[in-house]
């Protein structure tokens, strides 16, 4: 938590130095105003002089409403600073997890990352405006109250040792107590963010196979686990504010107590006594502002570790020192002897894949699910490194590569067809920022998407939902086709992206695509025969094994496992 003050704040050296002047003036002040009361009380009302009261009055006031200025500039900068640094904090944050490939995505999960970009931000966030408020203020203020009321009475000093131990203690007790729930906080937090999320994005499902009350039952257990830790810690904070008005009125009867024996005896006067108390008060909302903070403190360093986590994880994919930088590319693809295994996994994915693609030839790949089909585009891609063998781009290995370089050259249609709300034409400068309309409706025409578009009032300007959830399944595979052609890529990459078109438009996008297909290579993973059957190269895949590899006439003739492929779907459009 320190780390991240520490490495913020010093690009706002002035505003801190403009908050610590403020601050120092404030608990100053409030020092001084305790001794002109006495003053008022022993010269003023004692000498019965009404001019010395009003003069000592006016005084007071003119320190009060200093101090009041003080305190409002000291707030201004405080959270100024503080909401710089969430600011500042979830930007850092944000370009972290950005930079993550898909193994370190899965390591934490969306869910996790959403509550640290969130939640822990915000603790963290707090706990630096209050502590600005309070990080200098306090033990001046502390330190002062001790001097000077030790200043107007060295005898009553000595309940001063008995009550800030006391404090102290009770203060150390409850952080102890509270530290680990707030770790167990967090991590609930973080568990029911998962169940919310899944719900709401598998709400479809959840009421296609009438399971309402099985997730209901699934989100009130979270529910539960996480109010029942904020239950035991509220419990534990809702002790802290009685505990301390407590000992701080204790704290005044005793001094009074002796105090007015002491006035008694002739050793004290009022005015001191008075001012004896509340310097005694001012130490006491000192160590209470500290016990505050102690409560903050132990949630927000949770917090700040959990974003540190994140921060300082370094992505598994990361550019060379000196990265090859293509300035011819061609979009030649060549997979030599490629084993892939997830981390942790204990069979592997891809076992010896080899294969070239060169430019103007299309690769399709068709098996069994989980055969690895999708695993060749992503390692292609470099999403994750291959476990062994190599994997190279115009005769580079794509470790060689910048990843945003090599990102460039690939005209990417994912297997879940993901659109991000905005328009439809915000969706599509995803593949060219700068592209105007003519080249929208063109890549539109290719994908056979322009029709559902042009019937829309709105156009391109169309709005699109959240995940696209405004348009059919096959409507926003095509709107991600048009996505992945507004780039003008080398490479073209189809992860089972025309599974939810009907064999007409599947047939019409392919002829389409081939005019803008004829220099650039393209890898198509697809379950239907239809689709793949007119590859120039069409690989068979088995338990991350190739089993065949060929023409489809050939395939049919000499690949066992093909051929099942083939009659099975052949016969049920026979069948349709």
């Amino acid at each position: 938590m320190f780390r991240i003050m520490t490495h913020y704040l010093k690009a706002y050296k002035w505003q801190v130095l403009a908050l610590m002047v403020f601050q120092i003036a404030q608990a100053l002040l409030a020092l001084y105003l305790p001794n002109l009361n006495a003053d008022i009380i022993n010269k003023g009302v004692a000498s019965g002089s009404s001019s010395e009261i009003y003069r000592y009055g006016a005084i007071m006031l003119g320190f009060s409403l200093l101090q009041v200025a003080a305190a409002i500039v000291a707030t201004y900068f405080s959270s100024r600073l503080a909401m710089r640094l969430g600011y500042e904090v979830r930007r850092d944050y944000f370009k972290a997890v950005e930079g993550f490939s898909l193994q370190e995505v899965e390591r934490f999960s969306a869910g996790s990352l959403i509550t640290r970009a969130t939640n822990d931000v915000l603790q963290v966030q707090m706990m630096f405006y209050q502590g600005f408020a309070v990080i200098l203020q306090a033990p001046i203020m502390f330190l002062g109250g001790i001097i000077l009321a030790i200043k107007q009475d060295a005898t009553l000093t000595w309940l001063l040792v008995v009550i800030i131990p006391v404090i102290f203690i009770v203060a150390m007790l409850l952080m102890g107590r509270m530290r680990p729930l707030f770790g167990q906080l967090q991590d609930r937090l973080d568990n029911l963010n998962r169940i919310v999320r899944e719900q709401i994005t598998g709400v479809r499902v959840i009421r296609a196979f009438t399971r309402e009350a099985t997730e209901a039952e699934r989100f009130e257990k979270g529910n539960s686990q996480l109010r029942q830790t904020m239950v035991g810690v509220g419990r534990l904070m809702s002790l802290m504010m009685p505990l301390m008005m407590f000992i701080m009125n204790l704290s005044n009867i005793s001094i009074m107590w002796f105090g007015g024996k002491r006035i008694d005896a002739g050793g004290m006067e009022i005015g001191s006594l008075q001012a004896f108390i509340q310097y005694l008060m001012m130490i006491l909302m000192s160590l209470m502002m500290a016990a505050m903070m102690s409560v903050m403190i132990p949630r927000a360093m949770v917090s700040a570790k959990r974003i540190n986590e994140v921060c300082d994880t370094t992505s598994s994919i990361t550019a060379p020192e000196h990265p090859y930088h293509p300035t011819d590319t061609k979009g030649v693809v060549e997979f030599r002897h490629v084993s892939f295994r997830y981390p942790g996994a204990e069979e592997p994915v891809l076992d010896n894949v080899s294969f070239t693609l060169e430019p103007g030839k299309t690769l399709a790949i068709i098996g069994s699910t989980g055969s690895g089909k999708s695993t060749i585009i992503r390692l292609a891609q470099r999403m994750f490194d291959a476990t062994e063998g190599q994997i190279l781009v115009d005769g580079h290995d794509v470790r060689e590569y910048d990843p945003h370089e090599l990102a460039a050259l690939f005209g990417t249609v994912p297997q879940k067809a993901l659109l991000f709300t905005g328009t439809v034409a915000s969706n599509l400068k995803f593949g060219d920022r700068n592209a105007d309309e003519a080249k929208m409706w063109k890549a539109l025409e290719i994908a056979q998407s322009d029709g559902f578009i042009r019937e829309n009032p709105e156009g391109l300007d169309a709005p699109v939902a959240q995940g696209g959830t405004n348009f059919s399944g096959g409507q926003r595979q095509r709107l991600c086709i048009a996505r992945a052609i507004m780039r003008d890529p080398k490479i073209f990459t189809f992860d089972d992206s025309f599974s939810a078109l009907d064999f007409a438009t599947d047939r019409a996008l392919r002829d389409a695509l081939k005019p803008i297909t004829r220099q650039t290579a393209v890898i198509i993973v697809a379950q239907r025969i239809s689709t793949v059957m007119d590859a120039d190269q069409i690989m068979v895949m088995e338990n991350g094994r190739i089993v065949g590899m060929g023409r489809h006439e050939e395939l049919m003739r000499d690949c066992e496992t093909y051929r099942e492929i083939a009659d099975s779907q052949l016969k049920n459009e026979e069948v349709d």
